[in-house]
């Protein structure tokens, strides 16, 4: 406690399930001091109801019960730190990140490959990110080959450009070499149809608060995830950018997307 008053650390966690009365009693500790109290604190506890609102009450800022499934625990923690950045009122970037062409890939070289490409995207992401935006960037894996990441606004082309530009340079290397030099194979379609298929590439959907106002997590996770079919609409490894803005969308428009790709930028 002595340690994480002084240091403030960057993110807690309170292991609650088994004692939990001074486990609380340190996080109401932690919120009340003035300069750990901005600390994000997640606090894990029991099944029952009021342990869930017995840790809100403490100060957490995110709970998670035990036997919770981790897509939930996903999803929750992801939608606290949208809405963190809400209520700082700063401007930032929710990113929605799917791979193109995966399916195909593991159906062809097998569930074990297709992990490996998706620890390979982590780490991408990761690195980049994090490399880029350190504290202020955010990674979350919804599951399978999905990923959200958030960043400043200012940030998006340089992450979103290294990001694309990197994973181009990796896909070839994940095929065997015949696949490779085609640069494509013969596979089933998600319809079942013998197609050729590409090699894999990566598209991200990209949504800001610089020219609309984003309301909750649940909207920006939506528009993101928008833009990011958009974008798998798209060839190549690209991330479009959601350039609307309040004074031009209103519920009855069709809602246009501006395009940026890593190769010609901004083009619309």
């Amino acid at each position: 406690m002595s340690i994480g008053l002084r240091a403030r650390p960057s993110f807690v966690v309170f292991d609650a399930r088994r004692k939990s009365l001074p486990v609380l009693a340190a996080l109401r500790r932690l919120k009340k001091d003035s300069y750990t109290a901005v600390v994000p604190a997640a606090v894990l506890c029991g099944k029952k109801g009021e342990a869930l609102s017995e840790a809100f009450d403490a100060g957490a800022d995110e709970v998670i019960r035990d036997g919770m499934q981790e897509p939930e625990a996903v999803r929750r923690l992801i939608e606290a730190e949208i809405g963190r950045r809400l209520a700082l009122g700063d401007y930032f970037a929710v990113c929605y990140a799917d791979l193109d062409h995966f399916k195909e890939f593991n159906d062809r070289y097998s569930y074990n490959e297709g992990d490996r490409v998706i620890r390979i995207l982590a780490k991408l992401l990761h690195d980049v990110v994090k490399g880029t935006c350190g504290e202020d960037g955010f990674i979350g894996h919804i599951g399978g080959d999905d990923f959200i990441f958030i960043i400043p606004y200012n940030a998006i082309p340089s992450v979103c450009g290294e990001i694309v530009a990197t994973f181009d340079l990796l896909a070839p290397y994940q095929y065997s070499e015949q696949d490779r030099r085609a640069g494509y194979f013969f596979g089933k379609d998600r319809r079942g149809h013998l197609d050729r298929v590409p090699l894999m590439t990566l598209s991200i959907g990209v949504v800001t608060n610089l020219r609309r106002t984003l309301t909750s997590a649940r909207q920006a996770s939506q528009l993101a995830t928008e833009m990011k079919t958009y974008a798998k609409s798209l060839p190549g490894s690209v991330y479009t950018v959601d350039r609307r803005s309040d004074d031009r969308v209103t519920p009855q428009e069709p809602l246009p997307a501006i395009r940026d790709v890593r190769t010609i930028g901004e083009n619309e």
